[in-house]
């Protein structure tokens, strides 16, 4: 897996935290991590359910598909509320043309799925939910929509104005689940702007990321805002910071008997760059000795 991939593999689970709906609430059925049994809740919901709440669940259905890249069945589900959608609230309409457009481009597709045509249809479903969200006063499902821009428009200037926006929504929302997305979206503005060269603003965004996980709980996502603060500070040359900080969480991986082959690699290439060749390579065997 190249950082690029690690990255969109990251902007995928930064995200999949459930967010608290206006009418049904979803936290307590989502299991991101097991799609198919978040599909046998939503269906045990469903039973009991009716008006929005109903159509929430059956959108739920949908992305459930979506994360097992079962693209067809998630159309189907949707294509099956289509008729209800002009009538129904604003939350089911937005996650309507959420999961519309997560069909057609999301972090479950390969590169090659997302072709052009793909690309214009999920573009236009993430602008008409976020417009509707925004309309709406809905404030985390607006940035939600905002955020799946960043599997249609990749150009590292576009995912910085995408970040940008989606900043200024969270950190001026007055709503607990707006307000979660900030040290993701962080990171995101972080990466765009370490894609252009600019290591200073992105090192600032990456350690305000940081600061907020560390005030929570959530471990790994807290381990990855640490790699890139040392990732950038090698980046702008500040190699002995850099190696502090990948040498306490390639020991915190060893002692969790998790070790992560990106911290490995980073060691490797500062320890290449300090001219150091024999810490380098016993990096490199590190690294070629875990599975990919």
């Amino acid at each position: 897996m190249s950082l690029v991939q690690r990255s969109r593999a990251w902007w995928a689970a930064l995200i999949l935290w459930p967010l608290a709906g206006q009418a049904v609430d979803l936290a307590a059925l989502w299991d991101f991590a097991r799609p198919e049994v978040s599909e046998q809740r939503f269906r045990a919901a469903l039973e009991k359910a009716n008006g929005d709440d109903a159509l929430i669940l059956q959108t739920q259905i949908a992305r459930s598909h979506g994360l097992r890249r079962d693209f067809a069945t998630a159309r189907a589900v949707l294509a099956a509320l289509e008729p209800a959608m002009p009538t129904a609230g604003p939350e089911a309409q937005v996650r309507y043309q959420l999961e519309l457009g997560r069909t057609d481009a999301s972090a479950t597709h390969v590169a090659a799925q997302i072709t052009p045509e793909a690309a214009a249809r999920a573009r236009a479903a993430f602008g008409q939910a976020l417009r509707l969200a925004r309309a709406s006063g809905l404030d985390a499902l607006a940035i939600d929509a905002i955020h799946m821009f960043a599997f249609v428009d990749t150009a590292p200037a576009d995912q910085l104005r995408w970040g940008t926006e989606a900043l200024d929504i969270a950190t001026r929302s007055q709503q607990a689940d707006a307000r979660r997305w900030e040290p993701s979206i962080r990171h995101n503005i972080g990466y765009a702007l370490h894609q252009l060269g600019r290591y200073l603003e992105a090192l600032t965004q990456f350690q305000a990321a940081l600061a907020i996980r560390e005030k929570g709980d959530r471990p790994q996502a807290t381990h990855v805002a640490r790699w890139m603060v040392a990732w950038t500070l090698r980046a702008m040359g500040r190699l002995s910071e850099a190696l502090q900080i990948q040498l306490a969480l390639e020991k915190a991986g060893d002692e969790a008997g998790k070790p992560d082959r990106y911290v490995l690699e980073e060691l490797e290439l500062i320890y290449l760059s300090q001219g150091d060749a024999a810490r380098a390579r016993h990096y490199a065997s590190r690294k070629a000795a875990l599975s990919p």
